[in-house]
């Protein structure tokens, strides 16, 4: 249904001078892929650590490690903030930490106590770009930023930047580390690059959130009353007029109960959000990075014996292979979540067990190959995971808390990234390979807690 709105002030430009709303959310992308890049851009340089500066294998899983203890603050804090003063300042101030951390990192070669806060700031960094961004990119995904984005889109489009800059980062750095002078410094330069390329993007990106909170007014000029689509189950409502004619900006999304519906017919829940995101989202979160740590912090040292002078290669390698992965699952995941609604965790799950029972006999044979391929699964699990834990998020989530939910997914998503170091404590009294054999078991008993829950019929 159309209706007219009272006359207006005219439009400050022509409409078709203005740049197409819907394209916004490119402008922001660009933030997840730094906070990837700056992840992963370590990852592979951990071989170089351990064979140019002798750091030992323990040491180097720790620095890797640590990232986690500066993420999960950033993640918790940044999201808060971004929701209470908005996307942008907090975008901007995470950038400028993790410029800063990836100077320090390059001045850790000559000095590698600086590696330790260089990792530890790295996390500050990664955490605040992830929730900001990611709620960023949601809202400028719903209308009136964007008003073709199908269900779901906003999940893919994260995920799609945020793996793109796990995958190029790594593979980046480990070839400049293999072939370029003084490579622990030029391995970094890119990111400060990447860093500087997305502020001046966000820059021009509408803020969506006003200080304390508010959803902000979009200043986009509007004559009727018009009605948009909720998602993919059909349902239409309305977005009014703000009272001087001009959209409000609070995004036509689906209450929880429409939203989570649309994901199949027995998943209409009757419980608040916070139980659904407890039940049905935390128990996978952390498999998200559990998967993708093994394949980047452990196979490659375990399995690169016989690959002298390519080591750094190799991990490069594994550092796009594995993220890579997961974008290619992308389509997967929307067909699958159109199927039911916990059937992309199930899928991912599924998939991070297969990957762990190969990484496993690569590890005992000592088969690069089959690391590489180990890989690949892994990163199909994490693509297929992190897409069914952004879609819920963005389904259950109040606008006005939709930062601090997905903070929250993302605090438990990097636990996994302790894993390796996990591994590397238990590889003393057992093979590695056992150990690798024996993750499965918690990954199974999550599957089956999921698969009992999601079938579990609600009032």
């Amino acid at each position: 249904m159309t209706t007219t709105a009272p006359p207006t002030a005219p439009p400050t430009a022509p409409l078709a001078c203005r740049p197409p709303l819907h394209r916004h959310w490119l402008r922001t992308g660009w933030v997840m892929t730094a906070s990837g890049w700056s992840a992963n851009q370590f990852s592979a340089l951990l071989g170089a650590y351990h064979s140019d500066l002798g750091l030992t294998a323990a040491t180097t899983t720790a620095l890797f490690g640590i990232y986690v203890l500066g993420l999960i603050p950033g993640l918790l804090l940044g999201g808060p903030a971004a929701d209470r003063r908005g996307r942008r300042p907090v975008v901007f101030f995470a950038l400028m930490v993790s410029a800063l951390a990836t100077v320090l990192l390059m001045a850790g070669s000559a000095a590698t106590g600086l590696l330790w806060p260089g990792r530890f700031l790295t996390g500050i960094g990664a955490g605040a770009l992830l929730s900001a961004g990611s709620a960023w990119i949601k809202e400028l995904s719903s209308p009136p930023y964007d008003t073709v984005a199908t269900g779901g889109a906003a999940a893919r489009r994260s995920g799609l930047f945020l793996s793109a800059g796990f995958a190029t980062g790594g593979l980046v750095a480990a070839l400049i580390a293999q072939w370029a002078p003084a490579p622990m410094i030029t391995a970094y330069l890119p990111h400060l690059v990447l860093s500087v390329a997305a502020a001046l993007l966000a820059a021009r990106a509408p803020e969506t959130a006003c200080p304390g909170g508010r959803l902000a007014p979009s200043g986009h000029p509007a004559t009727t009353l018009t009605t948009v689509s909720d998602g993919p189950t059909g349902e239409r409502s309305a977005a009014s007029d703000g009272p001087a004619g001009e959209w409000t900006t609070a995004p036509v999304r689906p209450t929880p109960e429409r939203a989570l519906a649309s994901h199949g017919p027995t998943t209409a829940p009757s419980t608040a959000p916070g139980t659904a995101f407890r039940r049905l989202v935390a128990p996978v979160a952390p498999w998200v990075f559990v998967a993708p740590s093994i394949a980047l912090a452990t196979l490659p040292g375990l399995v690169d014996a016989r690959l002298t002078g390519w080591q750094t290669v190799y991990a490069g390698i594994v550092t796009a292979v594995t993220p890579g992965t997961g974008l290619l699952v992308a389509p997967l995941a929307r067909r699958l979540a159109a199927r039911h609604r916990i059937a992309t965790a199930v899928a991912g799950l599924a998939a991070v067990i297969l990957g762990l029972l190969l990484a496993a006999f690569a590890v005992a044979r000592v088969r690069p190959d089959a690391a590489l391929l180990a890989s690949a699964v892994l990163g199909a699990g994490y693509g297929l995971c992190v897409a069914y834990g952004l879609t819920e998020v963005a389904a259950l989530a109040p606008p006005d808390r939709l930062a601090r939910l997905t903070a929250r997914f993302w605090a438990l998503c990097y636990l996994g990234f302790c894993t390796p170091y996990a591994i590397t404590l238990l590889s003393g009294p057992f093979a590695p390979a056992t150990v690798l054999l024996a993750a499965v078991l918690p990954a199974a008993a999550t599957l089956v807690l999921i698969v009992l829950r999601g079938a579990r019929p609600t009032a």
